[in-house]
């Protein structure tokens, strides 16, 4: 054999245990650390998303008292249920604070109650009246509006004078004050749908008014709990379960305060 030829086996030797190396060694971690590489993309990902998550309930966590004060709030303006006696409590509160005899609280018939809201549907351009499943889940006396939203038409009776009464009606209208930047709230959003002023029972300058007023109701499935009961959440898309009934109406309810 020549020292040509030894050369050229010499070199086929090694690039064949070069190919070797590169085929049975090289490439596999190629591939490994390729794939590593991936996965490692991967996780850091996930990582990131659970950091943005973390700091996404931090921050919840750290508004929770400011949010739950407006909940509470906003539930004082428009409650779930009637919550007559904090009414009464706030009209009468309001009342002495302006020098005005607080006489009456009735709960009536109104235009959103479900005749009325019928009456109304039958017209063109009207809304319809609503179902007896949305009416089912309403405290007494209670009724859904033309526009869906459930109200209670009260009349109000106030025994006052002149200046006294409109002292009266601004503390009443400042129960809600909304502007651009902030809701403020100390009491039941009203709105006053009529007002009359008579003779007084004690004469002049003392005057006598009824008050026709609507209070507001948040619908069984907008409240603070979106509609979800101590055992369990709240099905999405679920219709109210309606119990038999048997078409009585319920008596209007009246409230009068102590005379003084």
């Amino acid at each position: 054999m020549t020292t040509r030829d030894r050369i050229v086996i010499l070199v086929l030797v090694a690039a064949a245990a070069v190919a070797g190396f590169w085929f049975l060694v090289f490439e596999p971690k190629r591939a490994e650390a390729s794939k590593l590489s991936t996965e490692l993309s991967a996780v850091r990902q996930k990582e990131a998303t659970a950091q943005q998550d973390i700091a996404t309930g931090l921050a919840a966590r750290r508004a929770y008292g400011h949010n739950y004060a407006v909940i509470a709030r906003l539930g004082e303006a428009v409650p779930a249920d009637d919550n007559g006696p904090s009414l009464v409590f706030q009209l009468d509160s309001a009342a002495k604070r302006s020098g005005v005899d607080f006489r009456s609280l009735k709960l009536s018939a109104g235009a959103g109650s479900p005749t009325a809201a019928a009456a109304a549907g039958s017209k063109p351009g009207a809304a319809a009246a609503p179902t007896q499943a949305a009416s089912a889940t309403l405290p007494p006396g209670a009724s859904v509006g033309p526009a869906g939203f459930p109200t209670m038409p009260f009349q109000l009776g106030f025994d006052g004078s002149f200046f006294h009464m409109s002292d009266f009606f601004r503390r009443l209208d400042a129960f809600v004050d909304a502007n651009s930047r902030r809701v403020s709230v100390s009491g039941r959003l009203l709105t006053i749908n009529g007002l009359s002023l008579t003779a007084s029972r004690h004469g002049f300058p003392a005057v006598k008014a009824t008050v026709a007023a609507n209070a507001y109701l948040v619908p069984a499935d907008q409240g603070s709990t979106g509609g979800a009961t101590p055992t369990a959440p709240s099905a999405a898309g679920s219709k109210p379960t309606t119990s038999s009934s048997t078409g009585t109406t319920p008596a209007p309810a009246t409230a009068t305060p102590p005379t003084r």
